[in-house]
């Protein structure tokens, strides 16, 4: 059973009881202070002849009546009934003679115990529930006293759940990884050469490319305790709370040396000083400035590695970054093709996959993606093949998946008009017809009219293998293939819609790019206009410092309307050649919605630029 229970329970129980023992306690004081009679009153009684019978139980006196009434009384213990009454005039005789019956009870030592432990009792247990509060409050989950203590989670590192064997597609940043684990293992070899065990490691990259999976399979692999905490845990609305926990942390660490701190997320309470809204005595520096000297302080020489992740370094504290603190900084960047396929290879192990299944094709359909979009296609396909009733998952299951993750999932039961139906059929005819002609844009790989998310239709194109660089001619054949749609509905329909509002909005922010940041454009030159200011303390984007005249800025605006004019015009060109084409494709996605790159290249093989292809012009 759940011990935090039952001791709730007991608790509980000790409550009910204080209740009920001062209800008793009430109702016997009530019983004996109301309603009764004075020692005087009762011997009136007597003396009238209206007393049959009087009964002494215990200092207290049940007077019963001739007419069958009952009344109470209560006298006083220094003596006994008999003589309080001849106190008052009433002998024995008299009550002889009046035939009144006096019964006397012997003094019962349960009564008394009880009446005493009436009064003591809730008392006592008043105090047993205080001690069991504050006993409960020297825990760690008792926020209340507790709110100096670390609350990072450890794991001692004798049954690893991961290892460097659950991580790939990031070899590099392994290998940087296994000299630590390697130190933390054997420290005399490296101590015998002269050489100090790191202070930090700081694992830089974008979400979901494996930070804190790779710091877990550094805990797996030593076998070291390991302290896991976040960033923002350290931070409360109280002062001083967040340095006290970075004290107590490091002082837990210590104690378990040689061991590993990990804490995600250090963005949250590494910022860069001075920025903040509270100044130098904001709560959050406090932390920070403690956490600094815990780092690379005096006191310094215990076998603890920190490490830490981020996706925003570029915010971290200069202090926190120079060698003695993070000496080691380890980028985990997106996989290019081989270590998506071999991360496919970890997240589909021990799952039943079908005999078509590929994982080399899949790698190469999912560019830009990272381990945990990875993860979460396997996880779709198989969700689709379980929907499906089927055994296995099978290759049509996990390429559906991707356009799942990337576009979200089908809405079939969407209603719309044959008009509209229509447009978007030429709409992403047209983007199909021109990345199929434009040798510099990515092949198509499915065009579709089917609802996906928030776009009426898609069309899926994806590049034959992985890029670094951005080369110009492919970001002005980008810009003509989103244009496509619009084109498109312009000269099948000699009207525009608003589905092309989303490429306009892309077509404009690229073309504004390769002529503000990129250096892109003949007439403005190889030069960069603008600077990005961020609020460090928040860290996001409020504004761009201008460092250019007016007349610049106008001449910025003009070059980016003639970039966005002359790649719409370029598009228009290329479906009236191919007005054919577009028909033929727009038909098509009426009859079967859905075309794949094969039914595709057949009713529109690939144009090569020797033989009538239509290649972006070089100068912009």
């Amino acid at each position: 059973m759940n011990p935090v229970r039952n001791r709730s329970s007991i608790v509980y129980l000790l409550l009910f009881l204080a209740i009920i023992t001062l209800l008793v306690v009430n109702f016997q004081q009530s019983s004996t202070t109301q309603g009764t009679l004075a020692i005087n009153e009762v011997a009136e009684q007597i003396q009238k002849g209206e007393v049959e019978r009087i009964v002494e139980d215990d200092n207290r006196l049940r007077i019963i009546l001739k007419d069958g009434g009952e009344m109470l009384s209560h006298m006083d213990g220094s003596s006994s009934l008999v003589e309080q009454l001849k106190a008052l005039g009433v002998t024995t005789e008299q009550l002889s003679s009046k035939n009144i019956k006096l019964e006397i009870k012997p003094p019962s030592t349960w009564l008394g115990v009880i009446t005493a432990l009436g009064y003591i009792l809730p008392f006592i247990i008043l105090a047993a529930v205080f001690w069991f509060v504050f006993r409960q409050a020297q825990g760690s989950n008792n926020a209340a006293i507790s709110f100096g203590k670390s609350r990072a989670r450890m794991f001692t590192g004798d049954q690893p759940s991961v290892t460097f064997s659950d991580v790939a597609g990031v070899e590099e940043a392994k290998e940087e990884l296994k000299e630590v684990v390697e130190f933390l293992r054997e420290p005399e070899k490296f101590i015998s050469l002269g050489a100090r065990i790191p202070k930090g490691v700081l694992l830089v990259g974008p979400p979901g490319t494996g930070k804190t999976l790779l710091a877990k399979a550094v805990s797996g692999e030593a076998g070291v305790p390991f302290f896991s905490i976040s960033g923002s845990e350290f931070v409360e609305m109280f002062v001083g709370v967040g340095a006290s926990r970075v004290r107590d942390l490091f002082e837990q660490a210590k104690r378990h040396s040689p061991c590993i701190i990990f804490v995600d997320e250090i963005d949250a309470v590494g910022r860069q000083r001075g920025a903040g809204l509270g100044g130098s005595h904001d709560e959050r520096e406090q932390t920070l400035n403690q956490m600094l000297v815990e780092m690379d302080g005096f006191d310094t020489d215990t076998n603890v590695i920190i490490m830490a992740a981020t996706n925003r370094p570029d915010i971290l504290d200069p202090a926190l970054m120079r060698p003695g603190r993070f000496d080691r900084r380890v980028v985990l960047d997106r996989p290019d093709m081989r270590g998506r396929e071999a991360i496919l290879k970890v997240h589909t192990k021990g799952k039943p996959l079908g005999p078509d299944v590929d994982l080399a094709v899949l790698a190469r359909s999912t560019p830009g993606f990272v381990g945990a979009d990875l993860e979460n296609l396997v996880n779709e396909g198989a969700i689709l093949a379980a929907r499906r009733n089927l055994k296995t998952i099978g290759q049509p299951e996990l390429e559906e998946a991707i356009e799942r993750v990337i576009a979200g999932p089908e809405r079939k039961s969407r209603l719309i008009s044959e008009e509209e139906k229509r447009i978007v059929a030429y709409h992403e005819a047209g983007h199909a017809v021109i990345m199929n002609v434009l040798p510099q844009a990515d092949p198509v790989h499915k065009v579709s009219i089917i609802a996906r998310g928030m776009a009426g239709g898609y069309t899926l194109a994806l590049p034959e293998e992985d890029r670094t660089l951005m080369a110009r001619k492919k970001l002005l054949a980008d810009m003509v293939g989103l244009l496509g749609g619009r084109a498109a509905e312009e000269i099948v329909f000699d009207d525009i819609t608003s589905g092309a509002s989303n490429d306009l909005e892309r077509v404009t922010r690229m073309a504004r790019a390769m002529v503000t940041r990129l250096g892109m454009s003949d007439q403005l030159g190889p030069m960069v206009f603008g600077q990005k200011e961020e609020l460090i303390f928040l860290g996001r984007e409020i504004s761009e410092q201008r460092d250019y005249s007016e007349s610049v800025a106008q001449e910025i605006d003009s070059e980016v309307r003639r970039l966005v004019n002359e790649a719409y015009n370029h598009a228009r060109q290329i479906l009236t050649d191919y007005r054919d084409r577009l028909d033929a494709v727009a038909q098509r996605l009426l009859e079967v919605e859905t075309i794949t790159r094969d039914e595709f290249e057949g009713i529109f093989p690939p144009p090569s630029p020797k033989n009538g292809g239509t290649p972006m012009p070089v100068a912009v």
